[in-house]
């Protein structure tokens, strides 16, 4: 594959991963704005208090999703490893989105509902950049090509049980 291709390949497996996380993510933005308005408005819990519950259950959401949508392709070995890299990563997002919201809140006494939606969702902005960048940095491994190659591979023997190459008879190997 020459240079230009190659570049051109991997520009539009990047824009097709964002394209998943953007989804994936927009329906956590959607639970995690929904939950805190929910639990804002039935409880009588502090704003950051009601914003933190609402982005647990929206990292919930969103483990489910990138591991079973937008990242099914990678690496599925040790998921003892990625669920706990994904919490630390998600707690760190946590962190940065609710310190936003916190700021906002305590720092200048923007407290009104509206203010509140403006700020978590500031938040929640600032700490998807930060997720996007650690989970596919960290969590969410590529296969190396190697193995990448051996599992298609396997797929397609399984599916026609015959070796790769065989109809060729160009064996891959």
């Amino acid at each position: 594959m020459d240079g230009a291709a190659g570049l051109r390949n991997r520009l539009t497996a990047m824009s097709r991963e964002i394209a998943k996380f953007g989804a994936v993510g927009g329906a956590g933005v959607l639970v995690n704005i929904g939950v805190f308005n929910l639990v804002r408005h039935t409880t009588d819990l502090q704003v950051v208090r009601a914003s933190i519950i609402a982005t647990v259950v929206a990292i919930v959401f969103n483990y489910v999703g990138f591991r079973y949508f937008t990242y099914r392709d990678r690496d599925k070995s040790g998921r003892t490893r990625e669920l706990t890299l994904f919490l630390v990563f998600s707690a760190v997002g946590l962190v940065i989105e609710n310190g936003v919201l916190y700021t906002a809140t305590y720092g200048f006494g923007w407290d009104s509902p509206l203010q509140s939606n403006v700020f978590k969702f500031v938040g929640i902005g600032v700490a998807t950049l930060f997720r996007f960048w650690s989970y596919r940095s960290w969590v969410f491994k590529a296969l190396p090509v190697r193995e990448a190659v051996h599992q298609a591979e396997s797929f397609l023997v399984a599916k026609g049980n015959e070796t790769p190459g065989t109809r060729t008879g160009t064996h891959v190997g």
